[in-house]
């Protein structure tokens, strides 16, 4: 990486369940990868049901099991100061050929495995496009 620093955003609908696991996978990763510095993470819902909320007790009990801490997110609305260049985050995962996260929340506990499958995937592919520097 060449001195970046990124910003990157992850969204859902309600910010309670894929929007926050996203980011707590994320930056978990950049700091793993040495990455922390420059890499900042952050996640927001594209409506206000949940805001100030943190996220759903589902979603922290089964990304802790994966060694991820949701526990000091709060759900916030998305915001025109947010907006800045848009990309599926599916579109980085290389394992899964869905171009969507689905939603977990009115499922059971394998909804929110997946998800972390999911998002794992994607954030790792994410992570690597950033090394390589901005693109197309």
């Amino acid at each position: 990486m060449s001195g970046n620093k990124f910003c990157v955003l992850f969204v859902c609908t309600g910010n309670i369940c894929r929007s926050p696991t996203a980011e707590a996978i994320f930056r978990k990763l950049a700091t793993d990868a040495g990455m922390a510095v420059a890499v900042t993470a952050d996640s927001a819902g594209t409506h206000g049901y949940h805001v100030g909320e943190p996220p759903d007790p589902r979603a922290q009990k089964a990304a802790a099991k994966r060694g991820y801490d949701l526990s000091a997110l709060r759900a916030r609305k998305f915001e025109p100061a947010d907006f800045h260049k848009l990309k599926l985050m599916m579109s980085y995962a290389r394992r899964f050929a869905d171009e969507e996260v689905p939603d977990p929340y009115y499922g059971g506990p394998q909804g929110f495995e997946r998800v972390l499958d999911m998002l794992e995937d994607a954030a790792r592919g994410l992570l690597e496009s950033l090394r390589k520097g901005p693109g197309p």
